[in-house]
């Protein structure tokens, strides 16, 4: 499981001219779901982004998790994180996990991290397409990868 996440002020997911999530201050976090990924990925990278210290302390240091600020989440499926460009101008998306297995995990995920965050997160739809807004504060933006966890 991959995910991308980003520091923002604020943050949408509209589809079809609907805003379906939206937070304030918090976390952008795009994931890609592969299909050797299972629960205990998705379960490593929950507790890691809830505990990930990337907001600034009252001396200016990133000594801050989104848990301490009380802080929000925004996750959005995208299995476009692990497109393959190796070859041609057209990226290839065969890295990426069918929807049959990425669905139930990108759900159990949302729970996860809901649970590790101790209230909901805002999401947009699996496989929907989604216009996502968001003010990206710093800018910080991380890539995470459950397969790197050395």
């Amino acid at each position: 499981m991959k995910i991308v996440l980003q520091r923002v002020s604020s943050a949408s997911v509209t589809i079809n001219g609907h805003v379906t999530g939206q937070i304030r201050g918090g976390l952008v976090v795009l994931v890609g779901i592969e299909p050797a990924d299972s629960p205990e990925d998705g379960e490593w990278l929950a507790q890691k982004l809830v505990k990930l210290r990337v907001f600034p302390d009252d001396a200016g240091p990133m000594n801050r998790s989104v848990t301490d600020i009380a802080g929000e989440i925004l996750l959005i499926s995208q299995f476009t994180l692990l497109a393959s460009t190796a070859k041609g101008n057209r990226p290839s998306f065969n890295l990426a996990a069918r929807p049959e297995h990425a669905r139930p995990l990108y759900d159990q995920f949302v729970a996860q991290v809901s649970a590790a965050l101790g209230r909901p997160v805002a999401t947009g739809e699996f496989g929907a397409h989604m216009d996502v807004a968001l003010v990206n504060d710093g800018p910080v933006t991380l890539v995470i990868d459950s397969k790197l966890r050395v």
